[in-house]
């Protein structure tokens, strides 16, 4: 199974880091490390960084946020690992969590370190010389699905995560805050997005419960243990993890879910391999969905704009870094016109 699990690659440039500051200070926490380590960085991730400590012991992950700029709730290390520390006992998927640093004399920022989950990552496309029959692509679906309901079935009092969130009006402050962090990012080669964000706050329904939810649910955050058994056995990129609405949740990931009927431009921003035979659509994911939580929807149509106005807010978010000579990376050199297309695709479900 290794040529199938996830390869990081070298560092790029503006992602480097002190590698013999960071291996003192973390080889006087973990017993028993020789290094300095070989760092390598995973290329999937466009806000906080992730990078692979190969030690001759074990290997390690290494988080931290980028350089640039940032909305002022992003980027907290020390939330992520709080999460991941309190979900540990109630979750299976959650990675343990081995150091965290609030020192910036080390590499500049906050960061943590956590164990290396072993297995596979899908992103845009199957690994080579992995294939996924229909009945297969349908199993992950289900098993996918069946993760994210198990983790808004835990109770956050129980997990001691109650006061990551603010209450009751998580969707009212879902639509004004990202609509806020939107016109903070805006640049003028992108829409207003004003008829959208109108809508969903004349739209907006009450908040269906209070759970433990994500914020980021896609495959390419779900290590799987093998091609054929095809189980989650871990969960990553709790760096938006919160207490609101698990139907929001639900909203947000679909937006990444590109079907295979999308259009062009959407398989063009399809970061994982959910167009194959045998995939669910998000119409039947949400129906399974909501079968397993007894959840209703009422209406859909907004937890669907929703997401994809907070997917286009990201994209605009991480451009405004490349516009500005933030970031240097070319893969976001092209997220305006994402962005745009987004701005019309809201539109089109809103019936605007």
């Amino acid at each position: 199974m290794s040529d199938l699990t996830d390869q990081p690659r070298a560092l790029r440039d503006e992602d480097s880091f002190d590698v013999d500051a960071m291996h003192a200070w973390l080889s006087e926490r973990v017993p028993g490390l020789t290094g300095p380590p070989q760092v390598r960085q995973y290329a999937g991730g466009a806000s906080n960084l992730t990078y692979l400590l190969r030690y001759p012991e074990r290997d390690l992950i290494l988080r931290r946020p980028p350089a640039g700029h940032k909305a002022a709730s992003a980027h907290d290390m020390g939330r992520e690992v709080t999460v991941q520390q309190h979900l540990a006992p109630v979750y299976r998927y959650v990675p343990e969590i081995v150091a965290f640093c609030q020192d910036p004399a080390v590499i500049g920022c906050d960061f943590y370190v956590m164990e290396r989950l072993e297995g596979i990552i899908l992103r845009q496309d199957l690994p080579e010389g992995m294939t996924l029959s229909a009945q297969q692509a349908r199993l992950l679906t289900t098993r996918a699905v069946e993760s994210l309901i198990e983790l808004h079935q835990v109770d956050p009092v129980a997990a001691g995560l109650d006061t990551l969130g603010r209450g009751s009006g998580y969707v009212q402050r879902q639509v004004s805050g990202w609509s806020r962090r939107f016109r903070e990012s805006h640049t003028d080669n992108v829409g207003d997005f004003a008829a959208v964000m109108s809508w969903l706050e004349e739209h907006r329904p009450d908040d269906v419960a209070q759970r433990l939810i994500h914020g980021d649910f896609r495959l390419d955050n779900l290590v799987l243990d093998g091609p054929e058994t095809l189980n989650v056995t871990g969960v990553l990129d709790w760096e938006m993890a919160t207490v609101g609405d698990p139907l929001m949740d639900l909203g947000c990931a679909l937006a990444y879910w590109v079907q295979a009927d999308d259009d062009a431009v959407m398989q063009s921003a399809r970061r994982q391999p959910t167009n194959l035979p045998g995939m669910l659509t998000r119409a039947e994911i949400v129906d399974l969905y909501c079968g397993r939580t007894g959840f209703t929807t009422g209406n859909w149509a907004f937890y669907e704009v929703f997401g994809l106005f907070r997917l286009a807010v990201i994209a605009q978010q991480i451009y405004y870094r490349y516009h500005h000579g933030q970031t240097t990376n070319p893969a976001f050199k092209d997220f305006w016109s994402l962005v745009n297309y987004l701005e019309w695709r809201c539109k089109d479900v809103a019936g605007l």
